[in-house]
């Protein structure tokens, strides 16, 4: 379950000093992915991409620490699970939320991925997890290519985010730009920067 922790007794207590009252806490990373192995494995095994980049963002996450703390309000909150956030078209032709507990099978999370995609795209009702674990929201523009993307800082929701478009297609290999967003207390430019590069192995050793 989740709990509140003393900001003092983790490895996160001067970055709390510096950026929970900060103005703009939030820092954005850019970086292109190739994302050909990933286009392969989702015709071959005819799996969604958007599913399976889900897939591995969970799991380039799950292995960093700073992932499980989040800011909420003004306390700092320790998780024991990580979710990926999906956005869904319903029914009526609007977006809803949906949250995904990441699951270290891929057969699993496939399953609740198509399960609750639908369940969210027929009631229009959003599906929410943040009460029990650290979500990492999602957000795929797949009408149109884009280079990368800033998002807000609400001062509400400080969960990292990640955006992307439609990918590209360069000779032979495919390529994603992805943005990034991350509030400074949870984590350093450097895990950040861990997570992405974590990011690109999951998807190249993805089968």
């Amino acid at each position: 379950m989740p709990k509140e922790i003393d900001p003092k007794d983790t490895t996160r207590a001067a970055a709390y000093e510096l950026w929970m009252k900060a103005p703009n806490p939030m820092v954005t990373f850019f970086k292109t992915f190739d994302v050909t192995n990933l286009i392969r494995v989702s015709r071959k095994r005819n799996l969604k991409f958007n599913m399976l980049l889900n897939y591995c963002i969970g799991r380039a996450a799950v292995k960093i620490k700073e992932f499980y703390i989040l800011p909420v309000g003004d306390k700092l909150i320790q998780y024991d699970t990580i979710a990926v956030n999906t956005i869904v078209k319903n029914k009526e032709g609007e977006v809803s939320s949906c949250d995904l507990s990441y699951k270290a099978e891929l057969i699993q999370f496939n399953k609740e991925y198509l399960k609750y995609t639908a369940q969210v795209a027929a009631s229009c009702q959003d599906r929410d997890l943040s009460e029990n674990s650290m979500v990492i929201g999602t957000s795929a523009i797949i009408d149109t290519e884009i280079d990368g993307a800033v998002g807000m800082n609400s001062g509400i929701f400080n969960n990292p985010f990640i955006i992307w478009g439609r990918y590209k297609k360069k000779w032979f290999r495919y390529y994603l730009p992805i943005s990034f967003q991350f509030h400074h207390t949870q984590m350093d430019g450097a895990h950040a920067g861990t997570f992405l590069k974590n990011l690109q192995s999951e998807i190249n050793l993805l089968r």
